[in-house]
């Protein structure tokens, strides 16, 4: 009898070591849906534009959310506004020159204030935020919605998994140097950013 568990015991073993490992979620999203919207509401104006050349690696263990790591990058030249003009201003010198500093980057520290249930989890993000050459450290709300066996409804012949992130914060343009002259009832210093993303976890 002794002999016959052994091997079960073994293998009850190995499937809860499988199982604990955590999954690595690649960003850069092949349908190119995956958005950042900013919005810098002032009295005079209101700017809105989005940001679409995502990419980035987020370690998620769903056994174990609070160790979450990982890094999101955004394309800093995919930044994009309706008017024309603006959007040449949006991406020169006097604003993220984007030449000189070609990526925005949020990388997590940590993940503090977990709360789970289900498949989604809410916490805040501890990490840093770089625009501009800038780093400051910022506390994100965010929430992730672990989807299993989900990859292929999202992209046709891929098999996997799925973790939505959705994200809302606010930054000031000034802690960042974007074009510190402009009057602020027509550029707002406060920047609003909402994060919609979807990271697959594939299978081989």
């Amino acid at each position: 009898m002794k002999t016959k568990l052994i091997p079960l015991v073994i293998l009850a073993g190995m499937a809860g070591q499988i199982l604990a490992d955590p999954l690595a979620f690649d960003f850069k999203d092949p349908k190119g849906v995956n958005n950042a919207v900013f919005k810098l509401d002032a009295p005079l104006e209101a700017i809105n534009g989005s940001a679409s050349g995502i990419s980035g690696t987020i370690t998620f263990d769903p056994a174990a959310p609070a160790g979450t790591t990982g890094k999101i990058v955004v394309d800093a030249k995919s930044l994009t506004v309706p008017n024309p003009m603006m959007k040449d201003h949006l991406l020169g010198a006097q604003w993220l020159d984007v030449e000189k500093n070609p990526e925005i980057t949020f990388a997590l520290k940590q993940l503090k204030n977990v709360a789970t249930k289900g498949n989604e989890t809410v916490a805040v993000a501890e990490g840093t935020f770089t625009l501009k050459g800038t780093s400051k450290d910022l506390n994100v709300p965010v929430k992730l919605t672990y989807l299993k066996d989900k990859l292929s409804q999202r992209v046709p012949n891929l098999k996997g998994d799925l973790l939505v992130v959705r994200a809302n914060f606010a930054i000031k343009r000034s802690d960042f140097g974007i074009n510190p002259g402009a009057p602020q009832d027509k550029v707002s210093d406060e920047i609003q950013v909402t994060l919609s993303l979807a990271g697959a976890a594939a299978q081989p």
